[in-house]
């Protein structure tokens, strides 16, 4: 039987929307993410102003990093982007000033050329980007219009200009957004609890088979002393299937050190690198450094390797994950997060994978959905924000031994989500409200 489709749309601006829309890709007609600001055809007028947009926020991300200034510089665009404080619920859904810029572009025609296109087939919209909702509405799309949510918390531009009269559709990743949303203006029946598409590969059949037998591994190789099983048997027991102390590693302890499409903190790779150089040297750690798409990280990852004395162990425990397509990163990202025992990144959107049973070192956020992430990260308990990377060889296996790490990676596997994309294409194509797979906490 032929999948029903729907077309999906992202913006090839950073990782975090991209990232979302990879593991629903098949269910376009095409059976690839469109790039709503870089597509075949995009009329010249539309794609400046979308390039533009992405310019001045790289470059704004990587002030961050420049003495003295930068800091400060960072904070005063960030508060163009703020979330204001959840408490005391109250009417939020007046619109911003970078909300009514965006309709003012749309209003002489940004985007119609794209919403020309997607009305060539009677198929629902998925896009994980507000402004290309945002141009279905506004350009009438005749299909349905669903918004897949990308963070733990939403600013106010997530939201159109009048969210009561509004019919696009929300795919919310937990619970906080789903509020967050009601104080916006949206209307409930306009809301789904979905949780983040997450890529199936990582995940084996609906009984999360691949998760789990990859955890266990996990497991054992962040609980060397046991303190964690020791007191929690029982819960691996019950929702791994087995009986926790026969667990082998399957492989050595990996750590995946991860920068965001910007790259902006690519420099903390030299700290960790010298950090662990001993254990490396001896062979029995592995580190990954992703470089994503970006050329430019890759090239700096291998410079810092060899400036280490590390050039040796390049494509033997040491690799650079990287690639030209985003598509291709990826899926090599995907398949080394199976052997991944630690991740290591800012909050962003992959704060959402320690639902695969995979612990977080965060490092500094970068903006201001990026704080309610880690907010989120470690009220679930999954993630433990970094320590000076300059030392990572002594507050790490400090962790190790206290067994926090393997409890963050069971937390995170018992109160996330993993069936996002299952639970996304039952609301879409069977219209329902509650997907049974939404249990989870938070």
């Amino acid at each position: 039987m032929t999948e029903k489709q729907a077309w999906i749309v992202a913006v090839d601006m950073g990782y975090g929307h991209q990232r979302a829309a990879y593991p629903l890709r098949h269910l376009s007609p095409t059976g690839k993410v469109i790039s709503a600001n870089n597509y075949q055809g995009i009329p010249q007028k539309d794609y400046r102003i979308w390039h533009d947009s992405e310019v001045f926020y790289g470059f704004v991300s990587r002030l961050i990093s420049v003495p003295l200034i930068g800091q400060f510089l960072f904070n005063l665009y960030d508060k163009l982007q703020s979330i204001k404080d959840f408490y005391p619920r109250r009417d939020l859904s007046a619109p911003n000033l970078q909300l009514k810029q965006m309709y003012s572009f749309m209003k002489k025609g940004w985007g119609e050329d794209l919403i020309k296109y997607l009305n060539t087939k009677d198929i629902p919209l998925i896009t994980t980007f507000f402004v290309t909702a945002f141009m279905a509405e506004e350009h009438k799309f005749k299909n349905d219009i669903y918004l897949v949510l990308c963070d733990a918390d939403i600013s106010r531009t997530w939201v159109p200009i009048n969210p009561q009269k509004s019919r696009i559709k929300y795919l919310a990743p937990c619970r906080r957004v789903v509020d967050r949303l009601k104080l916006y203006g949206v209307k409930e029946k306009n809301i789904f609890l979905t949780g983040f598409p997450l890529p199936e590969e990582n995940l084996g059949s609906s009984d999360l088979h691949v998760l789990k037998a990859d955890l266990l591994g996990r497991i054992h190789n962040l609980d060397p002393l046991k303190r964690y099983r020791q007191k929690y048997a029982d819960t691996v027991a019950r929702f791994l299937k087995t009986d926790s102390n026969k667990t082998h590693g399957t492989h050595p302890l990996t750590i995946t050190f991860a920068v965001g499409g910007a790259g902006a903190q690519k420099t903390m790779a030299h700290d960790i690198l010298v950090g662990l150089k001993k254990r490396l040297l001896q062979g029995d750690l592995h580190l990954n450094l992703v470089a994503g798409s970006r050329n430019d990280v890759y090239l700096y990852f291998q410079e810092k390797i060899k400036e280490c004395g590390l050039k040796n162990l390049l494509g033997k425990n040491i690799k650079i994950i990287f690639a030209l397509e985003k598509e291709d990163y990826f899926r090599q990202f995907n398949e080394a997060l199976r052997t991944t025992d630690v991740l290591w990144t800012k909050p962003s959107e992959l704060v959402f994978y320690t639902a695969l049973g995979v612990p977080l070192i965060t490092a500094p956020s970068l903006g201001a959905q990026e704080v309610y992430n880690r907010t989120w990260l470690k009220t679930i308990g999954a993630g433990i924000s970094q320590n000076n990377p300059k030392y990572t060889h002594e507050w790490l296996f400090d962790w190790l031994d206290s067994g926090w790490l393997a409890e963050a990676a069971m937390s995170g596997f018992l109160d996330g989500r993993q069936f996002g994309v299952s639970n996304i294409k039952e609301v879409v194509f069977n219209h329902i409200k509650n997907p049974t797979k939404s249990y989870q906490l938070m």
